[in-house]
C-alpha cells in the first residue's frame, strides 16, 4: 500500500479559518443557509456538478476516470442542535423551544446569536443567590425560561427578529494549544474534512459528496441524498461524545464512547446502524499498515446519517468514522486538531485505495 502523503497532520492557517467560519456561522436544523454558502464557494470551482436539492442539501459529484468506476457516497451534515423562536412576548422577551437533543442543564444563563444576522441575546435566568433552595433543587424547563435581547419592547424585538427564527449559542472559536474551542464542532469537522475531501479527490472513484441537512432532528437530508446519489457504498464524517473524563472521585472511566487524542473513531456499530464488515476491516487494516492510531466506537446510544442511508434504495454498504469531541451539544466542545487532521488523512487513503473488488461477499 502506498502511504498518502497529501495530508499535514498539523492544520495550515486557512484549514483553521475555514473551521472558525464554518462553526461561527448560525446552522440550526432547517436553517443551514450560511453553511451552505461557505461550502459552496469552497468547492463550485472543483467540481463536476454541484446542485442544492429541496430539502436544502448540497450535493456535490466529481467524476472518476475508466469506466464505472466506484460510486462513493461522502456525507457530513451541515446542521447543529439549537433553538427557535416561538412567541414574542410584550415585555420584548423571547419564548423558545430547543431544535435537536440539546444539553438542557447548559442552557441557562447562555449567551446566544439570534437569527442569520447573530443578533446577541442572553438566556435569562433567576440569579442564584435569589433563588430557594427547591427552586436550585428542580430540573430548569425551557418553558420557563426566555432569550432576552435587551429589546424593551414587543415592537423593537421585531425589527429584529420573528417566530420561526433560529438561535445558537454565542461561542466564537478559539484555537488553545493542540485543541479547538467552539460551538458546533458536530459537525462543522465533518463538513471542513469533506471539502478537503472534494479538493484533494482520488481519481479512481466517483466522489458523491454530500453536505446533509437536518441530521440532528432524524437524517432527513441523508435519506434523500442517498436516494438521489445510488452510489455503492457510503462513508459518513462526524463527530462523536468524547466522555473520557476521570470519575468524580479521580477514579478511572471504564464508560467511556471515546477518548479525545486517542485519532479516528472507527464505527462497528451504534444505536441505529452496523457497519459494513467489509468497510470495517479496511478501514482498521488500513490505519494499522499506516500505522495510525484509532478507536472503535463503544457500543451505545447515538447515531449517524449513516442510519437513513444503509437503508436508501437497495440497502447501501456504510460505514460512520467520527472526530471524538468533548462537551457536544452545548455551548462548547472540545477538540484535538490532531485527531481531526488524522480522521482526514485515514478517509483519503482509504478512498485512494478503493476497488469494487472489496465489496464482493464473502
Amino acid at each position: 500500500m502506498s502511504p498518502s502523503t497529501s495530508f499535514n497532520p498539523r492544520a495550515t492557517g486557512s484549514q483553521l479559518r475555514l473551521v472558525r467560519a464554518l462553526t461561527e456561522a448560525a446552522g440550526v436544523s432547517g436553517a443551514e443557509n450560511a453553511v451552505r454558502a461557505i461550502v459552496r464557494a469552497e468547492i463550485e470551482a472543483v467540481v463536476d456538478d454541484l446542485w442544492t436539492d429541496g430539502l436544502g442539501n448540497l450535493l456535490a459529484l466529481r467524476r472518476g476516470r475508466g469506466r464505472a468506476p466506484l460510486k462513493v457516497m461522502v456525507a457530513a451534515h451541515m446542521d447543529e442542535v439549537g433553538f427557535m423562536i416561538t412567541a414574542i412576548e410584550p415585555s420584548g422577551l423571547l419564548g423558545f423551544e430547543t431544535v435537536g437533543f440539546v444539553d438542557r442543564q447548559s442552557v441557562p444563563g447562555k449567551a446566544v446569536w439570534i437569527g442569520e444576522g447573530h443578533h446577541p441575546g442572553v438566556i435569562g435566568v433567576k440569579p442564584i443567590h435569589l433563588s430557594t433552595a427547591p427552586e436550585r433543587a428542580r430540573r430548569m424547563e425551557i418553558e420557563s425560561l426566555r432569550i432576552d435581547m435587551a429589546a424593551g419592547s414587543a415592537e423593537a424585538a421585531r425589527k429584529k427578529v420573528e417566530p420561526g427564527d433560529r438561535v445558537t449559542f454565542a461561542t466564537p472559536f478559539r484555537r488553545i494549544g493542540p485543541s479547538i474551542r467552539a460551538k458546533a464542532l458536530d459537525d462543522r469537522l465533518g463538513v471542513a474534512a469533506l471539502i478537503e475531501l472534494i479538493q484533494q479527490a482520488p481519481d479512481g472513484i466517483e466522489l458523491q459528496a454530500a453536505f446533509t441537512v437536518q441530521e440532528e432532528i432524524g437524517q432527513s437530508g441523508a435519506r434523500v441524498a442517498a436516494q438521489a446519489f445510488d452510489p455503492d457504498m457510503a462513508v459518513i464524517l462526524d463527530c462523536t461524545a468524547a466522555r473520557d473524563l476521570p470519575g468524580w472521585d479521580g477514579s478511572e472511566n471504564r464508560a467511556y464512547n471515546a477518548k479525545v487524542g486517542a485519532g479516528p473513531v472507527i464505527y462497528a456499530a451504534d444505536g441505529a446502524t452496523v457497519s459494513d464488515p467489509r468497510l470495517f476491516d479496511l478501514f482498521t487494516k488500513t490505519a494499522e499498515e499506516l500505522g495510525r492510531t484509532y478507536q472503535i466506537r463503544q457500543p451505545g446510544r447515538g447515531k449517524t446519517d449513516a442510519a437513513a442511508i444503509h437503508l436508501a434504495n437497495r440497502g447501501i454498504p456504510s460505514i460512520s468514522i467520527s472526530v471524538p469531541v468533548r462537551y457536544m451539544h452545548g455551548p462548547a466542545g472540545i477538540a484535538r486538531i490532531s485527531d481531526w487532521r488524522s480522521t482526514v488523512s485515514l478517509v483519503h487513503q482509504v478512498l485512494s485505495i478503493l476497488r469494487r473488488s472489496i465489496l464482493k461477499r464473502r
